[in-house]
């Protein structure tokens, strides 16, 4: 508790957890509630990657259900991030979330999600299908006289949760540093040309080095029903990765163009003011950034001008590093980046920090 107490008064803007991972899978509800209602003492939020997102352990209703619970309990905003129902046993179940944040909020709690416009995530091929602290170590743990050895309960666990996120085809490497070739192929195509199981090649990878991967276990319907929440902010869940740097998800170049040329434009799931909105004065007031997210005398001048009728995404998961077109102008803190097409040197940009 001391620790998020100095965290935020070095200017954090509140505490993030990432309970589906490990160590974090290991942390009590309880445990997280006096750590959020530290938080909360200086007006921190409080938002978490939860601890299920389909049919992992507890289920993802619960899982949301936890972050009501401790945003609740801590007197402090909670926001789930980011918000899907993963798999297919889970599709459909978008309507029980909401159902689950409309209640809560109705009983004056806040609470708030984000969302990346995709049917797909993404995650490191262990967290995927061995997570939760399952016992898998290094690969000098695994092999033995270079045959991998694992118990069958890993084994058995690794079979479900492949199941569960669509089978070796939905699963795509994306980063795997030791051999780049499996990079943009599936488990199935590296499985079968290895003339392995898919549950084998897993564990062998995982064992080399543990790949990053995509993995395609979202439905449509899911997406444009989340989407539409006025409590959704938009998100990328994406990191600034160097050219070549393998084939991350196109989310961390593509997810705001997307969500307006193909959730407004084409699809007509929320209009251009609300899908503006999720991307800009919705998470500036949720986090609390002053004078951020609105066009007004006086705010800090972050400006994107585009053309509604050609924004589009161009990142695509076999080529997921090009930036969006229909981006003409961009403005940070008052200074142009990107002028009539083009970078500038400018570097105007400042990391935040809690007034």
């Amino acid at each position: 508790e001391e620790l998020v107490r100095r965290g935020m008064r070095d200017g954090a803007f509140g505490l993030s957890s990432g309970l589906f991972y490990t160590p974090g899978s290991f942390a009590a509800t309880e445990e997280v509630i006096a750590l959020a209602r530290a938080a909360a003492e200086s007006g921190g939020v409080y938002t978490s990657h939860i601890r299920d997102e389909g049919h992992y352990s507890i289920g993802v209703e619960a899982a949301v259900r936890e972050v009501i619970r401790i945003a609740e309990e801590a007197h402090t905003i909670g926001i789930v991030s980011h918000m899907k129902a993963l798999g297919r046993d889970s599709w459909g179940l978008s309507a029980a979330l909401i159902q689950e944040v409309e209640a809560a909020r109705a009983r004056g709690v806040q609470v708030f999600a984000d969302q990346y416009p995709y049917e797909a995530s993404s995650t490191s091929l262990r967290a995927a299908l061995l997570p939760g602290g399952v016992a898998v170590g290094p690969r000098s743990e695994l092999m033995d006289n270079g045959r991998l050895e694992v118990s069958a309960e890993i084994q058995a666990t690794l079979a479900r949760n492949l199941r569960l996120r669509g089978g070796p085809d939905a699963i795509l490497i994306s980063s795997f540093k030791p051999d780049r070739t499996l990079e943009g192929k599936t488990l199935a195509q590296v499985a079968a040309a290895r003339g392995t199981s898919p549950e084998r090649t897993a564990l062998e990878l995982i064992a080399q080095s543990n790949p990053s991967i995509v993995s395609f276990n979202m439905s449509e319907a899911d997406i444009e029903a989340i989407m539409r929440q006025p409590w959704t902010m938009t998100s990328s869940d994406g990191a600034l990765l160097a050219v070549g740097a393998g084939r991350p998800h196109p989310r961390n170049d593509g997810a705001f163009a997307r969500k307006l040329a193909v959730y407004v434009r084409e699809k007509h799931v929320l209009g251009l003011a609300s899908a503006i909105r999720s991307m800009t004065s919705l998470p500036a007031t949720v986090f609390h950034l002053t004078d951020r997210g609105v066009l007004r005398p006086g705010a800090y001048a972050d400006i994107v001008v585009f053309d509604p009728a050609r924004i589009r995404d161009t990142a695509t998961y076999t080529d997921p590093q090009q930036l969006a077109e229909g981006v003409s102008y961009v403005l940070v803190n008052g200074t142009l980046v990107r002028e009539g097409g083009r970078f500038t040197d400018a570097l105007p940009g400042r990391v935040l920090r809690r007034d």
